[in-house]
């Protein structure tokens, strides 16, 4: 296949002290996680687990409203596949726990 046939795709991965961004040239009809593993960015975050991790697309999460899971959804030019850390916590047990610890959260007895 020519190189005019590839198409330039991103894949990226940040932690809070360390982020990288990798751009490679792909044959159309290529992954998510295809180009995942072609970028070689487990590489440089050791203990990254690309085949359990989250991933989307510009903020869009791969698997939900109606987009494909990373090793079905097929990208096109320009894509930046991102790579999601595990949340630290739960959102909703952190707002709840802030809530209770100041007292405004809503319960029944306010009601």
């Amino acid at each position: 296949m020519a190189d005019f046939d590839l198409i330039t795709v991103e894949v990226a991965y940040a932690l809070p002290h360390k982020q990288k961004i990798i751009a490679l040239l792909v044959e159309p009809g290529t992954t998510a996680l295809e180009a995942v593993k072609r970028s070689k960015i487990a590489d440089h975050f050791p203990g990254l687990d690309i085949t359990s991790a989250k991933m989307g697309i510009f903020g869009q999460s791969l698997g939900t409203k109606g987009l494909e899971t990373a090793d079905k959804h097929v990208l096109h030019a320009g894509d930046r596949v991102e790579i999601y850390r595990p949340l630290a916590s739960d959102p909703k047990d952190a707002r709840r726990k802030r809530a209770e610890k100041t007292g405004t959260g809503d319960t029944a007895a306010d009601a």
